[in-house]
């Protein structure tokens, strides 16, 4: 027995004592009402109606059951917007992870945008690298992260990705800092201080890659997981780093410079897995290419410098399909 349908037609012909009429605005027939009251009446082994006299009024039961069923109805109605709620990905737990690198800046804005969209999602916010956060999600034990690419894993879907270009990082007493742009060539001799390989794989060859290309072969590369190491680093002389011009933001004694030709950009973006996602990740990847293309724009070209390159690595490494 559908309880709850039952329950819908009571409630409408309680309120109009009228069976007719209730039978109009419940967009059906009159018989087929009837029946649902008398199925309800022997369910409940009770009399709702009151049928002796020619204006249909409720008996105790009906008066009795009117109000608990007003509430039941109520409370199925909100049962059923909480669990559109948590399919919609607008309720729940979003278990999160972010490079170590983002900057709070970036950090707080995603997160005002994740409240302003979903006020109701509890997310837990995760630092881990790009290594870790695809081990997680293949784990289950995280529903989205912002990756670095190229990542190599199977079944994960990704979001709108936002390629950051990127710059030297030299301390400001280099006679290299003199210059509005910097080829890689001319690094020769010089370390390259970039975070360790196991942290991105992917990017880190791709990195290393385009600087031998570039005609730059570091000496050796020092590994440097957090910001304030990488600038102790640079600032000791003998290494340069290759970063987003926001990251000399931190340190005024480190100078940003852009690599001519403009042949790397860092392209970051959400991730999540394909089967048995969680409702808020593609609204997480879609917040978090706004947050990014907005925190990090591309610096405006100096003279004779060329554009980023549209599209960084090969179409192998395509991210958007």
């Amino acid at each position: 027995m559908d309880l709850l349908r039952h329950l819908r037609h009571f409630v409408v012909v309680a309120h109009e004592l009228h069976f007719g009429r209730a039978a109009e605005l419940l967009g059906m027939a009159q018989p087929p009402l009837s029946q649902s009251i008398q199925r309800l009446e022997r369910e409940l082994t009770v009399e709702l109606f009151d049928r002796s006299r020619r204006q249909v009024r409720l008996t105790t039961a009906g008066e009795l059951l009117l109000g608990e069923a007003e509430d039941l109805l109520a409370g199925e109605g909100r049962l059923r917007n909480l669990m559109g709620q948590v399919r919609a990905g607008e309720l729940g737990v979003l278990r999160a992870g972010v490079p170590p690198e983002t900057p709070a800046v970036t950090l707080r804005a995603l997160l005002d945008g994740l409240t302003t969209r979903a006020a109701g999602l509890d997310v837990e916010l995760h630092e881990l690298t790009t290594t870790e956060q695809v081990r997680m999600l293949a784990e289950r034990t995280l529903d989205v992260g912002l990756v670095h690419h190229p990542v190599s894993a199977d079944g994960l879907r990704f979001g709108a990705p936002v390629d950051v270009p990127l710059g030297v990082l030299l301390p400001r007493t280099s006679p290299l800092a003199r210059d509005r742009e910097v080829a890689l060539a001319s690094l020769a001799g010089l370390d390259l201080v970039a975070a360790p390989r196991a942290t991105a794989p992917g990017w880190h060859d791709h990195l290393l890659a385009v600087c031998r290309q570039q005609g730059w072969r570091p000496t050796r590369v020092r590994p440097a997981r957090n910001p304030e190491f990488l600038f102790g680093l640079v600032l000791a002389g003998g290494g340069v780093a290759v970063e987003p011009a926001t990251v000399a933001r931190r340190e005024p004694r480190v100078a940003w410079r852009p690599i001519a030709g403009a042949p790397l950009a860092k392209r970051t973006s959400a991730a999540w897995p394909v089967r048995s996602a969680h409702p808020a990740a593609s609204m997480f990847g879609q917040l978090a290419a706004e947050v990014l293309a907005d925190a990090e724009p591309a610096p405006p070209a100096s003279a004779g410098t060329s554009p980023p390159a549209a599209r960084p690595w090969p179409v192998l490494f395509d991210t958007t399909g």
